[in-house]
């Protein structure tokens, strides 16, 4: 199994409660595990009973298991800074102040927020992992996150074409340099040059991380609109080269007792055979497996219910990292 297991879907379906089922299985099964939300209406907490923050904080009474929230607030105000912090050694004093008004107008324009929490996630899988067997991540709805996931490339290409660009300006200013005259820039040591560079690999390191040691799996609700906009992310991760692993169907209704009879029985035998209809429908049309049908608790999901939840994954663990060795 991956390092890095993602849990998609469209916004509440339950994808933070079957997140934190899987982690709470995996930990279970000896791994080290970290849970982490990208979602912004956070709910790991919730799940849990405490609050986390934006480092691995361990949870209480399950041995092995840390979470993590990301804030997509902080996380762009800290982005911004660090631009601005980077700009701000590379240009002229004059123009710092027209950096900051920029980056201020930049901080409600669209892709900001994406990018900066992509780099919070990627920077999880680059910086925080190293210590885990498994890392869960709970993300933002399907739409947010195919764009996330969508970036290495796009940004990649983006890149290329400014370190193409760098290069070139490089180039002129070396040859227009005349006689012993030093070439107002050089290209060894040219700080723009290196920050694209740095860029350029994290990108890269991005694009092959997700795909190749990182498994998808989508969340859904038995009903027709689930079920559709489910059949757009399928095909959105396959046109970025990114395989969905399986679905989990979530939040089945419970069929009632053979015995039980009046309008309260009618209405969940009628809800439950149309909900299986939505079943066998994705059974039939989808490549990801069903690997899992959960039903609707009456209880919040935690403690031994969390841990119900866990045992109806059909998601493999795998091994410890010490296990392996």
């Amino acid at each position: 199994m991956e390092q890095f297991v993602f849990f998609g879907g469209k916004g509440g379906v339950g994808k933070t409660t079957v997140s934190c089922a899987y982690a709470h299985r995996c930990a279970n099964a000896g791994l080290r595990t970290l849970v982490v939300s990208t979602d912004p209406a956070h709910s790991v907490s919730d799940v849990f009973g405490q609050q986390f923050g934006d480092d691995p904080e361990s949870v209480d009474g399950l041995d092995g298991l840390d979470a993590m929230e990301i804030d997509p607030e902080d996380e762009m105000q800290r982005h911004l800074q660090e631009i601005r912090e980077g700009l701000s050694e590379q240009v002229s004093t004059a123009m710092v102040s027209e950096i900051n008004r920029q980056l201020e107008m930049s901080h409600g324009t669209p892709g900001a927020y994406e990018s900066a929490l992509f780099d919070a996630f990627v920077g999880v899988m680059r910086e925080e992992s190293e210590p885990y067997d498994r890392v869960v991540f709970d993300t933002a709805p399907t739409g947010s996150t195919l764009r996330l996931l969508g970036l290495p490339d796009f940004l990649g290409d983006w890149i290329d074409r400014l370190l193409y660009k760098r290069k070139q300006s490089i180039d002129l200013f070396e040859k227009a340099a005349i006689g012993d005259a030093e070439p107002r820039r050089l290209m060894d040591g040219d700080p723009v040059l290196e920050r694209l560079q740095r860029r350029k690999e994290f990108f890269e390191f991005a694009g092959d991380t997700m795909r190749n040691d990182a498994a998808f799996y989508l969340v859904l609700n038995p009903d027709q609109l689930s079920v559709n906009e489910t059949a757009r992310a399928v095909e959105g991760f396959t046109e970025r080269d990114l395989r969905v692993r399986g679905l989990v169907a979530n939040k089945l209704t419970p069929s009632p007792e053979a015995h039980e009879e009046g309008r309260g029985a009618s209405y969940l035998r009628d809800k439950v055979a149309t909900e299986r209809e939505r079943l066998d429908q994705v059974r039939e049309e989808f490549d990801p497996p069903l690997v899992a049908e959960i039903e609707s608790r009456t209880s919040e999901v935690r403690g031994d219910v969390l841990s119900e939840v866990a045992a109806a994954l059909d998601v493999e663990t795998g091994e410890p990292v010490s296990a392996r060795q």
